[in-house]
């Protein structure tokens, strides 16, 4: 049957989250659209594209005046402006115009991209967001974030640009591999710890479902998160206030997978910083040992890192200084005033990262 969900802004409605387990239901979001005599783009990489670019192809061309593709290499070093380059090249000898629409046909880094040259071409054009992967359904195709990583540093360059609409087809996760898919999980935990206890609950009690990659315990899920991001970012759609507690875990995470080189799938560096942000929260006494421990053995029975080898605390600290997360010279870190309800603060030490960071790296 599916799930619907509507997000709001100012208290009107702005889109809608269409979570199915297949794509029947493609043709009448894009029907919705009034798409008949507008042309469409959809953005895919080289992976993604191989699986789904065709059946998603033939959806967009009954619908549309003209539906074309772009296909870039995958993986997060494409997530570049040289990229972006080629892709606006692309829109302006298709002749694209304010009326037509960029459709986002893959994972984080597809959903970025597709949503940031949205917002910058011509000013700003419709973007429908089709994620691939558990990352991009529960997370990054919500809520208007887009950018691309400028010379090693993630996402230094973007911009805020609401989709139109969000179509989340759950069987797509089948074809992930098991990093891939577990590794979604870090925004999945993430949720839960900043919100909702219940619902980590559920992930817990569901561990059978997940491993098995079971449709209708993963609907349950991704609308679980979907709900949860919703919440957030109605309250804060341009992140200057609230919206900061969805950054658990991303402060050192994006530091790691920086000094990894992306060699590390962007849910595992999350779930290792989020392993440090809980020891930090258990030292101020914000959180029970107990709790701690509990946060570490959920991502660990989850296939997500709580350690990284490789990495000196000193390097992590000095480049999580660069993130866009700063806020007048000081690092805004989200921590957990209990569990089930993040904090923003602006207070962390170099010496609480450092302690923090020594239980993380090996």
């Amino acid at each position: 049957m599916g799930r619907l969900i509507n997000i709001h802004y100012d208290g009107h409605p702005l889109y809608n989250i269409n979570i199915e387990q297949d794509f029947n239901g493609l043709s009448a979001v894009f029907g919705s659209m009034e798409l008949k005599k507008r042309k469409l783009c959809i953005l895919t990489d080289s992976t993604v594209g191989s699986h789904y670019l065709d059946t998603v192809m033939d959806i967009a061309k009954e619908c549309t005046s003209k539906a074309v593709s772009y296909t870039f290499e995958a993986g997060e070093k494409s997530k570049n402006l040289d990229t972006i380059e080629d892709f606006y090249e692309q829109l302006v000898t298709g002749h694209f115009d304010r009326n037509d629409v960029i459709a986002a046909l893959g994972g984080g880094v597809t959903g970025d991209m597709a949503g940031f040259a949205a917002a910058t071409y011509l000013r700003g054009i419709r973007v429908v967001q089709i994620p691939s992967s558990l990352v991009a359904m529960v997370d990054s195709s919500i809520g208007g974030k887009t950018g691309v990583d400028f010379r090693g540093y993630k996402n230094m360059v973007g911009a805020f640009h609401q989709p139109s609409a969000v179509y989340i087809n759950v069987s797509m996760l089948s074809t992930l591999t098991d990093e891939q898919y577990y590794s979604g999980f870090g925004e999945v935990v993430k949720h839960g710890l900043i919100r909702d206890m219940e619902y980590l609950d559920y992930i817990k009690d569901n561990y059978k479902g997940i491993n098995s990659r079971d449709l209708s315990v993963l609907e349950e899920i991704v609308t679980g998160s979907c709900n949860i991001k919703r919440a957030v970012v109605e309250n804060d759609p341009e992140e200057k206030g609230e919206r900061a507690v969805l950054n658990f875990g991303h402060t050192l995470g994006h530091a790691i997978e920086k000094l990894k080189d992306f060699s590390m799938l962007h849910g595992e560096c999350v779930s290792a910083g989020m392993a440090a942000a809980a020891y930090i929260s258990m030292k101020r006494s914000m959180i029970s040992q107990e709790a701690y421990n509990s946060i570490c053995q959920v991502l660990k029975d989850l296939k997500l890192p709580v350690k990284v080898k490789g990495l000196k605390a000193e390097d992590v600290i000095n480049i999580s200084k660069s993130d866009k997360k700063m806020d007048a010279g000081k690092i805004k870190f989200t921590l957990l005033n209990g569990t089930g309800n993040a904090v923003i603060c602006n207070d962390v030490t170099d010496n609480e990262m450092l302690e923090a960071l020594n239980t993380v790296l090996e």
